[in-house]
């Protein structure tokens, strides 16, 4: 079993977002999996047990694979986008439900203030050592307006009815901050991580320009609704972003950005180019992890924990998440290289 004995400290990772040395090399990952979780903290409780002990289990899950928080939702809110058809992916166009006006208006938007947080509370004695919740979302501002309205036709819509893809990013983006606003006032928790994917290969989903009017504005909001709980912002985001850095560094203000790509920009070169102005996060990308030896894997890791050893502000881990298509042989090779 791959356990580790040490404490979490949550000021391991809080000083990697305000971009200093932690006192130990530390690890981010958004989650990992059941394989994983399974392997060091043994079964999960019965899907009957309180979302306390569910919460709890993960925590142990993480703590014994060395994190200083654990991931967590705030809350179960739904934006009730249609089901979606997967396979090994998933359609962007995949079954939109709010296409006019009317389907706007019947649509159960969900009210955040009206949700159950109660759990962000109950799990304070299930955090080992120091530990704190990083509180991510039920999807981001975008992400949750393709899933309603399909990528498409949020594209054709832009231009044949732009209020009303703006009354939709209002209804899900001010949802999102409310959720946020009210999950940073807990004691537990210790980071905001907003979850909302912005980009394919080689562009923004949207333009640079529709992404300022329509996405970014919440984000911002979202950010200072961390902040003025006194608690960092971390971005997850996938594709490429190198046209908008600036806005999620200086407009934005985000503490910390995740998700990298080594054919988009790999971890190494955003830690360069961005590493002293915002926390870099993960990054050894995914298909590296699934495609490299062991060996290999631990020698990258290694190479990045050096190349931030006297500028800080960098958490090792993968570049997006933890699948269970990557053997668990091949993560705890990656984590091997901070827990030595």
């Amino acid at each position: 079993m791959n356990q580790v004995h040490r404490e979490p400290d949550f000021n391991n990772i809080l000083k990697v977002l305000r971009r200093e040395v932690p006192d130990r090399p530390t690890l981010f990952e958004f989650f990992m999996n059941g394989n994983v979780y399974q392997e060091v903290a043994g079964d999960p409780p019965s899907p009957e047990a309180p979302a306390e002990e569910h919460l709890g289990y993960m925590a142990r899950a993480y703590a014994a694979c060395g994190y200083d928080y654990v991931n967590s939702y705030g809350c179960a809110l739904d934006f009730h986008a249609g089901a979606k058809n997967s396979k090994n992916t998933i359609s962007l166009n995949d079954s939109p439900v709010i296409q006019s006006w009317e389907d706007f208006e019947k649509h159960p938007w969900p009210d955040a203030r009206k949700a159950d947080y109660s759990t962000l509370e109950k799990a304070a004695p299930y955090l080992p050592g120091n530990m704190k919740i990083m509180m991510s979302g039920p999807g981001g501002v975008l992400e949750n307006v393709i899933s309603l309205m399909g990528y498409e036709n949020l594209c054709v819509l832009l231009y044949d009815d732009p209020d009303l893809v703006e009354a939709v990013f209002e209804k899900v983006g001010s949802t999102l901050v409310e959720y946020y606003t009210i999950g940073a006032q807990y004691d537990t928790v210790g980071i905001i991580m907003s979850n909302d994917d912005w980009g394919f290969n080689t562009q923004t989903m949207l333009s640079p320009e529709m992404m300022r009017k329509y996405v970014f504005p919440w984000h911002k909001q979202i950010v200072k609704a961390a902040h003025d709980n006194g608690k960092p912002a971390v971005l997850h985001s996938c594709g490429f972003m190198s046209e908008v850095m600036e806005d999620i560094i200086e407009d934005m203000k985000y503490d910390g950005k995740h998700s990298y790509e080594d054919n988009i920009v790999p971890v190494e070169e955003a830690y360069r180019r961005w590493g002293k102005r915002i926390a870099i996060l993960g990054g050894l990308d995914v298909d590296f992890l699934v495609r490299s030896d062991e060996e290999t894997i631990r020698r990258r890791a290694l190479g990045l924990l050096e190349l931030s050893s006297s500028q800080g502000g960098y958490a090792l881990g993968s570049g997006n998440s933890i699948p269970e298509y990557i053997p668990n042989e091949k993560y705890f090779a990656m984590t091997s290289a901070v827990l030595r």
